[in-house]
């Protein structure tokens, strides 16, 4: 729907916005997302491989440092967060950001939005079914076979799922969140002991002098600690499926708010407070990013089977990651194509009331990406993980562009803010914009692959422009017939 259209509809009496959707594409869905369901999944978006993986390789390089890179990074993922639960508030859709986009920025400003996001989480489901195969190969159960067969029957087990009901999606992503959950704090319990009892952890006693001992809070100095800024941004992907998943949810007014404000004691609780452990109990440079921290730490003390837990609960995480970005991607699209911006049968739905067209384009990418493990396995994570990072940072600056229009908006009187607000607008949205950016241009002091990704922008933006000319007609002649039937 055009930008006209939309303040057209809002001027329409209360008694027929209720009938009619402000966003076409909101039609139809179920309301099967319980506020257990949105909760875990506002968790599952916040701990991810990213943590459970990732962590390694950053401690290694950063230092202890790398606890304020996530607490840094982690302000302004809330900060983006905060911003989409408030638009969510003004008007819950199951298109979230697109819908938000297509009536503050207008077509172009959602088609962007769109198709960036399908980059990202397309993209990111290739890494997830790379990472699954990978992990599924550390047992030699599975060892001989081969690489792209476990990736396309992970591909194919999450589809399945998807395609059932949103209530199965639900399911499955709250017992996700709490595999994830547990892990944390069952490990984050093991290390308090070991810090409270002076257990000595690889010929280490655990405490303040691991740190002073070995170089302090930067061993490595300050670049170290801001280049890994833009890997810590993509540790918090998925944290914006709060605004997708509330469209399918009952009562939005109440499961929202309280999803979002638990965000940030969440970052504080299981991201930072689980570095800042991994540090007291281990020099950073024990750490690496062939193996998870967690694993480092409990092989240390000789705990059994750590490496086995861990496997289970790092393939746990990519499978989430794989269910979400299949939901999400599924909504967005269908969205677009309610208003032209996307193909016409990502718009159709089953009897389930699942986007089952979105849904299946999403997978249609990640089979070229078993096709990808099928040629450079070994280089296959690598490569599709850094194109998904352009997707999430320019999907929640688009975000914080809306918010920073909704926000002029409503000092115009033409809309009203709800009472949960992102505090300090409009410099919040511009520091968080600042930020992102920066964190993008950190990616060409990486000449091996970081450098080569922000290369590709220019032609992601042509590839942009050249489908808007292709579709700009029928996006037109949709708006145009959407605002004649609001008009009669």
């Amino acid at each position: 729907m055009s930008k006209d259209a939309v303040n057209t509809a809002a001027a329409t009496p209360r008694t027929d916005a209720a009938q009619v959707p402000a966003d076409a594409g909101d039609a139809g869905y179920s309301k099967d997302l319980k506020p257990r369901h949105v909760n875990m999944i506002a968790i599952g978006g916040a701990i991810g491989t990213g943590l459970f993986l990732g962590a390694g390789g950053r401690l290694h390089n950063a230092g202890p440092a790398l606890a304020i890179a996530y607490l840094v990074c982690g302000v302004f993922a809330f900060f983006v967060v905060k911003a989409l639960g408030e638009l969510v508030l003004y008007r819950p859709s199951s298109g979230s950001f697109v819908s938000y986009a297509r009536e503050f920025l207008g077509e172009k400003g959602a088609y962007v939005a769109g198709w960036m996001y399908f980059l990202n989480w397309s993209t990111t489901g290739i890494a997830d079914i790379t990472a699954i195969a990978l992990y599924t190969h550390y047992w030699s159960l599975f060892t001989d076979i081969p690489q792209w067969v476990l990736a396309l029957a992970a591909l194919a087990v999450v589809l399945a799922v998807n395609l059932i009901s949103v209530k199965i999606f639900g399911e499955m992503e709250f017992w996700f969140s709490i595999i994830k959950v547990a892990t944390l704090v069952g490990f984050m319990l093991i290390g308090i002991f070991l810090l409270a009892t002076q257990h000595k952890v690889g010929g280490q006693t655990p405490g303040i002098s691991v740190i002073t001992d070995n170089g302090g809070v930067f061993p490595n100095g300050m670049m170290p600690v801001v280049l890994v800024m833009q890997g810590v941004i993509f540790a918090y992907a998925a944290l914006e499926l709060v605004g997708v998943a509330a469209g399918e949810t009952a009562e939005p007014e109440k499961v929202v708010p309280r999803a979002v404000n638990s965000i940030m004691w969440r970052v504080g609780l299981f991201y930072v407070g689980s570095v800042v452990l991994l540090a007291l109990l281990l020099p950073g440079s024990v750490y690496s990013a062939d193996q998870s921290p967690f694993v480092t730490v409990l092989s240390k003390i000789g705990i059994p089977a750590a490496g086995d837990v861990m496997n289970l609960v790092v393939l746990t995480a990519a499978m989430s990651s794989l269910n979400s970005g299949l939901y999400s991607t599924g909504r967005i699209l269908r969205s677009m194509a309610m208003a032209g911006s996307a193909p016409k049968f990502t718009a159709r739905m089953n009897r389930s009331q699942v986007p089952y067209g979105g849904i299946l384009l999403t997978c249609a990418v990640c089979v070229l990406g078993v096709g990808l493990n099928y040629l450079v396995p070994a280089q296959a994570f690598e490569i599709v993980l850094n194109i998904a990072s352009l997707g999430i940072i320019s999907t929640w600056v688009i975000i914080m562009i809306c918010h920073l229009v909704f926000v002029r908006r409503a000092k115009e009187g033409l809309v009203d803010r709800p009472s949960f607000r992102l505090p300090g607008s409009p410099v919040t949205e511009i520091t968080t914009i600042v930020f992102l950016l920066a964190c993008l241009g950190m990616m060409w002091n990486d000449p091996e692959v970081g450098r080569k990704t922000l290369l590709l922008v220019p032609l992601i933006a042509a590839m942009l422009v050249t489908g808007w000319f292709g579709i700009r007609r029928r996006v037109s002649a949709t708006a145009d017939q959407e605002l004649s039937q609001l008009t009669k």
